[in-house]
């Protein structure tokens, strides 16, 4: 069974910096598109960022220069690296990994940004 394992969030105060890992077993890492989503409180899904499998980055206008999705294919690890904190990035944060008509998900991990 695929398994994608969110792990460093937390409660930070605004300004402040996590980094978020995700650790993927079962696949093949390395051809997978991988993504970082989040979901506010009463908002819908969004995605925050995504890297390929060749390793191109895009990234929501929300978190342009404040954040960073990385990936290490020895270590079926995808990141986001998160600086610049603010209220409003606030949710729970999943990783995402598709490939061609595969799609597997997560479980978040909450990410608290509050004084």
């Amino acid at each position: 069974q695929v398994q994608l394992v969110e792990s460093g969030g937390g409660l930070v105060q605004p300004g402040g910096s996590l980094r978020l890992s995700c650790v993927v077993s079962r696949i093949i890492f390395r051809i997978y598109d991988m993504g970082w989503y989040r979901q506010a409180p009463g908002k819908q899904r969004e995605l925050v960022a995504a890297i390929s499998s060749g390793g191109s980055t895009n990234s929501a206008d929300s978190v342009k220069g404040r954040f960073t999705i990385s990936r290490d294919n020895l270590k079926n690890t995808v990141y986001l690296q998160m600086n610049s904190l603010e209220p409003e990035d606030t949710a729970v944060y999943y990783c995402n990994a598709h490939f061609r008509q595969n799609d597997y998900w997560g479980q978040g991990t909450l990410v608290t940004v509050s004084s």
